[in-house]
């Protein structure tokens, strides 16, 4: 049995290197320009303004929720907002405790840091963050055995933006330095059209407004899938079709792609035939699901698991995972729970 590989999923929510540069040029620079995530932002705004009037950092930021919703963007509003530079880095990235000292000696005042992946970062790097979150200073240890001595530096002033898709994996001692903290919702219909628009005028992509409300309803309630979905389709147009993204060039494009109207891929409806074939429908181990997919846990618990949940096809319960019967009826079965199940073609 063969699946596409995760990376090259168009519904997977983590950003591939070959999307970077495109992303970059697609993301909104300031709070009016950027849509969803109506609390955080609302909240955000008085902030900014109230360090902005004190001429201090805005306080340190955690941003948690599910890949592709946008913390990145956000933070880099931030840093356009408060008028200040930003560096960019990620927790895996930052190996020692003299690689994150060489950052921040770097920081001028009030400068923002956005570290993803924070939950990530080494035990001992994270020691040293403390300090400087709290202090703005860093303690570093030189030489070894009894002749090793503690120097602090002091850091300039700087806002540390942290970002997580597990924020249950941040030990307590580091989620509490955190003076904002704020959840990423998936976004609705409405707010992905939007977006879809915006980045149609930015890609000078001719369309009909049906055509992207149809990528939004099936993207996931992710605005990086909804924009891959859109480039996608303008392939397919502009080799397939008019040149225009219509409604019957986009379900085309993504029925070739193996998105459904639910925005569940291959592997998606696998996971959940599996468990109905072999299993009864459940509860079943997620290790067990895991090998009967040929996938490794983790990418099932972070990249399939969460939308299979939040879409009411999943549920997981203390004994194991257990489909729904939407799932049933999505794949069309022609029975639910204890009897012989059938699947039609698809």
């Amino acid at each position: 049995m063969e699946f596409m590989d995760f990376e090259d999923k168009i519904t997977a929510a983590g950003a591939k290197e070959s999307e970077e540069s495109m992303e970059a040029s697609l993301r909104p620079q300031t709070l009016a320009d950027y849509v969803g995530q109506k609390t955080a932002t609302e909240n955000l705004k008085v902030f900014i303004e109230a360090a902005k009037l004190r001429n201090e950092p805005l306080d340190h930021v955690l941003f948690y929720g599910p890949p592709g919703l946008g913390k990145t963007t956000l933070a880099g509003i931030i840093a356009n907002e408060l008028g200040v530079e930003i560096r960019i880095t990620s927790g895996p990235a930052i190996g020692r405790a003299g690689d994150l000292a060489a950052i921040l000696t770097n920081l001028n005042e009030n400068d923002v840091l956005f570290i993803d992946e924070i939950h990530r970062l080494n035990r001992s790097v994270e020691e040293v963050l403390y300090s400087a979150m709290e202090d703005y200073a860093l303690d570093i240890i030189i030489g070894k055995g009894p002749s090793a001595r503690s120097i602090r530096l002091d850091l300039a002033k700087f806002t540390l933006i942290g970002a997580t898709t597990r924020a249950g994996s941040l030990s307590a001692p580091l989620r509490d330095r955190f003076g904002v903290i704020s959840k990423f919702e998936p976004y609705t219909h409405d707010e992905l059209l939007r977006i879809l628009k915006r980045t149609a005028g930015i890609l000078d992509v001719r369309y009909e407004e049906e055509a992207l409300l149809e990528m939004a309803r099936r993207s996931r309630g992710t605005p990086r899938i909804a924009n891959r979905m859109l480039k996608r389709v303008r392939d397919f147009s502009q080799v397939k079709g008019s040149g225009i993204v219509d409604m019957d060039i986009t379900k085309k494009t993504l029925d070739s792609l193996g998105v459904d109207d639910m925005g569940l891929e291959n592997l998606d409806r696998e996971i959940l035939r599996i468990i109905i074939e072999r299993f009864n429908g459940g509860p079943v181990g997620i290790d067990t699901i895991a090998a009967a997919v040929g996938e490794e846990r983790v990418t099932i618990e972070d990249a399939y698991e969460p939308y299979l949940i939040q879409s009411g096809f999943l549920h997981r319960t203390q004994k194991g995972r257990m489909v729904s019967e939407l799932a049933y009826r999505h794949l069309g079965l022609t029975s639910f729970m204890g009897e012989q199940l059938s699947f039609t073609e698809e």
